[in-house]
């Protein structure tokens, strides 16, 4: 799922090719980014389209060659000149009389032409490792510059660049032009994109926009190029660009007068690679040549300033919530004068609407993760990992609305729940820290599926890998590290390869809280009053369905309501009430049986006091609700989701230390098995580890030592 859809995507056709554009934002002055095509296309700018275009009017185009637009097959349909009025044809369609255009690569000479050509359309060029001959290139470079259309035998390494290589096998030189490009370790995710999209083309269109290009690699050109250029102008070039050198960048900065960024240790790919810098470097830029207002408003002296809390839960499942409100309810208590703002999306804030919470209206720029989370699901199948991994650009976009929220409202104190994006864009960006920050997970650790084989077990563990080094050398970046729950819940193996035991790390690296209910379960002589005020009689069984905040769990409900009549057969007064939560509608529900005792509801407000008090729930493998449903000794029976390694190995392995639920298969489990699970457990005792009650006020004690 993208994190910002456009408002607009269109094409403009010249001379019977189509290119494409998008539109999304507004306001001054309108940013215009171009990629290096066809080697890459528009979803190139992913990591900068959503923040930019919360504060401009951002256009992005695919070049003829790759993405949506046409492939013609004339290496002179790829000119200079035909490229160029390709980009006016795009600024003109989207209304864009005037820009600051953004470009990587070999896209930097289209970006100069345009602002030297028509002054009047560019205010500014921000240059991203550009490809101009005002240096030499690396030594690698020289024989497949000289060779490209000879035949050359069994190509490898930059060899690969050559003609006859291309139409013999092309995808082996993306595979190693990109391996070259980001050499900045842990950067598999990246990797993985460019090479997908430079394998969106075909290896005819390569051919014919590299013979077509002519770009100024002559010295007098390139420098007459750039001398012609009256606009402000930004480089940012990698030290370990291994395309472009940086020498390039350097002269294109001094005859331009514009200004250089050089980025220590970074490759060619900076605005894939370190995209919160390269964000943060053009909205800069772009202030600066715009003259933007100097900011008003109140600042209050250091020792006047109340204290101030963020705090950020995460939105995929809606136990999240509840904990952080009962960790809140007792740092209050600790520490009254706190005020406290909560950074969240929907379903989180249904939760937090319900107890009064104040939410930070930035909340509403949010993209939405548990969203994302559903759109990577079918049928009880959640690769749970790959789903993490393609939230890249959700997480980038969400980081940049938090440190804009973190910088303008001077908060003594982060605290984040599973707030992926900011605990790893701190360590990736140790300055921009504010505040003490509180991290708060229940798991630890990626885990392989089997069936994912030696390599989803090789990018876990570099996943893993990151994050020790990240912890290793910027320790201050977590002044605290709460695991909710105890040092037996973690699971007893190794974050892979030759990297240390997870259940050692963690106990090395955190402190523990004990499991966090966010609710008090009820005592027996509690129970029946509970069950009448919430409608359920002495004389009839009620079993609960319920698939948290989601919308990952509708195969699951509609199985479990067509187990219902069997079900009932087998349990005479049964009830079942099946929850389907705030994203899933109950009326989209299918084959839901016309019988009395079963019936569907969306979102249910304080749904545990409905798991603590019934017969038996019917769940997903998801920590909070088993484990509330453990500490409430009700039964349960649990599906974990396919793929889902959290569900499988974590939760699994903490619900077997406490004997609670049985763990049931999705795709071996048909009604008629599940009915007869429901019969064999509904009312049952349930004899498992108590579930300790304090962890909230022993999460919120460790908190407030920073207060």
């Amino acid at each position: 799922m993208r994190a910002r859809q456009p408002d607009r995507a269109d094409v403009v056709e010249r001379d019977g090719v189509k290119v494409a554009y998008e539109v999304v934002g507004q306001g001054d002055p309108g940013l215009f980014l171009i990629p290096s095509t066809p080697i890459t296309h528009a979803r190139s700018w992913k990591g900068l389209v959503p923040y930019l275009s919360r504060h401009h009017l951002v256009v992005t185009v695919d070049g003829r060659g790759n993405g949506g637009s046409d492939r013609p097959a004339a290496s002179e349909a790829y000119g200079p000149d035909e490229v160029a009025a390709d980009h006016l044809a795009v600024l003109d369609a989207a209304g864009l009389t005037r820009a600051v255009v953004i470009a990587h690569c070999h896209a930097v000479p289209w970006a100069l032409r345009l602002a030297a050509e028509h002054a009047d359309r560019v205010s500014g060029v921000v240059a991203i490792a550009p490809a101009l001959g005002l240096a030499p290139r690396d030594e690698h470079w020289a024989e497949p510059t000289r060779r490209w259309a000879d035949e050359v035998d069994d190509p490898s390494g930059w060899a690969l660049c050559n003609r006859h290589a291309w139409l013999q096998d092309y995808p082996p030189w993306p595979r190693f032009f990109f391996d070259q490009l980001l050499p900045e370790a842990h950067s598999t995710k990246q990797y993985e994109d460019a090479v997908s999209w430079a394998l969106d083309t075909d290896v005819e269109t390569m051919i014919a926009e590299r013979e077509g290009r002519d770009a100024p690699n002559d010295l007098d050109e390139a420098e007459a190029l750039c001398r012609s250029v009256g606009c402000p102008v930004l480089v940012i070039h990698g030290t370990e660009d291994r395309c472009q050198p940086v020498a390039r960048g350097r002269r294109l900065a001094e005859l331009t007068g514009g200004d250089l960024v050089v980025l220590e240790g970074a490759g060619h790919l900076p605005h894939g690679r370190e995209p919160v810098k390269v964000n943060r470097l053009i909205k800069e830029f772009v202030d600066r040549i715009e003259g933007a207002p100097m900011r008003g408003g109140v600042w209050t002296r250091g020792l006047d300033r109340p204290k101030r809390a963020l705090y950020l839960s995460s939105p995929i499942g809606l136990g999240h919530a509840r904990r952080d409100v009962a960790v809140v309810k007792e740092l209050k208590r600790l520490r009254p004068e706190l005020e406290i703002d909560w950074l969240a999306q929907h379903p989180v804030t249904s939760v937090l609407e319900a107890e009064g919470e104040r939410i930070h209206p930035a909340s509403a720029w949010l993209a939405n993760e548990s969203a994302h989370m559903a759109s990577e699901s079918c049928e009880h199948d959640l690769h749970c990992f790959q789903a993490l991994r393609r939230m890249d650009e959700i997480l980038v976009a969400n980081f940049m609305v938090f440190q804009e929220v973190v910088e303008e409202g001077l908060y003594d104190l982060i605290v984040g729940d599973e707030a992926w994006d900011v605990d790893h864009f701190w360590h990736e960006n140790p300055e921009l820290k504010r505040g003490d920050h509180v991290w708060m997970t229940d798991f630890v650790g990626y885990l392989p599926m089997p069936d994912g084989g030696e390599h989803e077990a090789f990018l876990t563990a570099d996943y893993n890998a990151e994050m020790i080094e990240h912890i290793a050398r910027f320790p201050r970046i977590r002044d605290a590290a709460i695991f909710v729950g105890n040092p037996d819940d973690i699971v007893p193996d190794t974050f892979g390869g030759d990297l240390p035991g997870i259940r050692s790390w963690t106990e090395a690296h955190f402190a523990f809280s004990g499991y966090i209910t966010g609710f008090t379960p009820p005592d027996p002589d509690e129970v029946p009053a509970i069950r009448a005020e919430l409608g359920y009689h002495d004389d009839e069984q009620v079993c609960v369905v319920a698939v948290g905040g989601s919308g990952v769990g509708r195969a699951l409900l509609e199985k479990l309501i067509a187990a219902y009549p069997l079900a009932k057969r087998r349990t005479p007064g049964l009830r079942m009430v099946v929850v389907a939560g705030p994203r899933i509608d109950p009326g989209s529900l299918t084959g839901l049986p016309s019988d009395p005792g079963l019936e569907v509801r969306g979102y249910v407000d304080r749904l545990y006091r409905h798991l603590s008090v019934c017969d038996l729930a019917v769940v997903q493998g998801g920590l909070t609700t088993t484990m509330e449903l453990a500490a409430a000794k009700r039964p349960f029976l649990y599906f974990p989701l396919r793929h889902h390694f959290e569900q499988n190995f974590h939760v699994r392995h903490r619900l077997d230390r406490y004997g609670a639920g049985r763990c049931m298969d999705y795709a071996t489990s048909d009604p008629d098995l599940i009915a007869a699970a429901i019969a064999d457990h509904i009312g049952n005792p349930v004899a498992h580890l108590d579930v300790e009650t304090d962890g909230a006020a022993r999460a919120a004690r460790l908190i407030a030592e920073l207060v």
